[in-house]
């Protein structure tokens, strides 16, 4: 973040979460930066006042949270007078999204962090200077003395450019999971050299730079028919509708497919909702059409939630989701055939 004494950093994030406590507290108390916390949990509209109020420079989140702040910043009119640079965690902040911190927020060059509480937290980060594919699309590179590898289901080592699951190691790992032995060994598995691997369970590949892709989380994959769909590239194309402000895919249960795509949608304030034939057509016309979503949940609507369900750190939580809108599939299914 290049942070000096002079940089004001705006946190939403809370202090119990990793983010918080180290990309936030630890982060302006190594530099002597001042930092602010809006309120002890998500306020966006808190967060938006601090922002102006305080002459924020830098601001930190998870993408939901940017595109709320968005959203009131564009009703409100309000615009931030120095912020420069932001650090996202959680997921990636898609080229939508990185234009519209560009336009109203003055964000030039938004940082994309990668890792997990268990490595202390973050392995990858990308740069201030990474060219504008790397830094949009990628969660840059590893830190020093962290090593990383991408491995198949079997453990094998994959090659450069390859997709699979990808492991940490290095002096950023945790010691274990408290008094929870069974799920350590789970996770934190030594190899033929003795060297300690943390099993992140995210699908991720490594390029001939160094950097990390993210292609998913391994047990939100939808497998459709035995055709294995990453939720986030559906995810990315949905946002690019300029109908829609955050998009969510999970697996919904079918008798048919086994699983097939489900779409929780936020509305882009007065803009009519598009039809559920129109988002099919706007997805599988660049992903195919077995990527394009089955089902359509608007948030809002009766039965689906006012708001998506978010953890304290701001992350969608996606079991919910598959949850609810299986519930809703089944009692559409239960109300056709009455």
């Amino acid at each position: 973040m290049q942070l000096t004494p002079e940089d004001v950093i705006c946190c939403p994030p809370p202090l119990f979460h990793c983010f918080g406590l180290v990309l936030g507290f630890l982060a302006s108390y190594t530099y002597g930066s001042s930092i602010v916390f809006p309120s002890d949990f998500f306020d966006v509209r808190k967060v938006v006042d601090a922002i102006i109020a305080e002459d924020a420079t830098v601001l930190l989140g998870v993408p939901t949270m940017y595109v709320a702040e968005l959203e009131v910043m564009e009703k409100t009119e309000q615009r931030p007078r120095r912020l420069r640079t932001g650090l996202a965690s959680g997921s990636l902040v898609s080229k939508d999204l990185m234009d519209k911190l560009r336009q109203t927020m003055g964000v030039e060059k938004m940082l994309i962090a990668y890792g997990m509480t268990e490595t202390s937290p973050v392995t990858f980060i990308t740069a201030l200077s990474d060219p504008g594919l790397k830094a949009t699309t990628t969660v840059g590179r590893v830190f020093p003395h962290v090593s990383a590898k991408v491995i198949d289901k079997n453990g094998k080592l994959l090659r450069r450019g390859e997709r699979g699951e990808l492991c940490t190691s290095g002096f950023a790992l945790q010691k274990g999971y408290w008094r929870n032995e069974e799920k350590t060994r789970e996770v934190m598995r030594e190899d033929e050299d003795g060297i300690l691997w943390m099993h992140t369970g995210d699908e991720a590949m490594l390029d001939d730079d160094g950097y990390a892709h993210i292609t998913g989380r391994i047990k939100d994959m939808i497998i459709r028919g035995g055709e294995n769909i990453f939720p986030r590239e559906i995810e990315e194309r949905l946002m690019q509708h300029h109908a829609i402000n955050e998009a969510s895919a999970v697996a919904i249960k079918d008798e048919r497919y086994g699983e097939v795509v489900g779409c929780f949608l936020k509305a882009a304030e007065g803009v009519p909702r598009p039809g559920e034939e129109e988002l099919k057509t706007w997805v599988g016309q660049l992903l195919g059409r077995h990527k394009a979503p089955a089902h359509t949940f608007w948030i809002g609507d009766a039965g689906i939630g006012h708001d998506f369900p978010k953890t304290g750190s701001g992350k969608i939580k996606k079991h919910v989701l598959c949850e609810i809108g299986n519930n809703a599939v089944r009692s559409k299914v239960i109300r056709a055939r009455l």
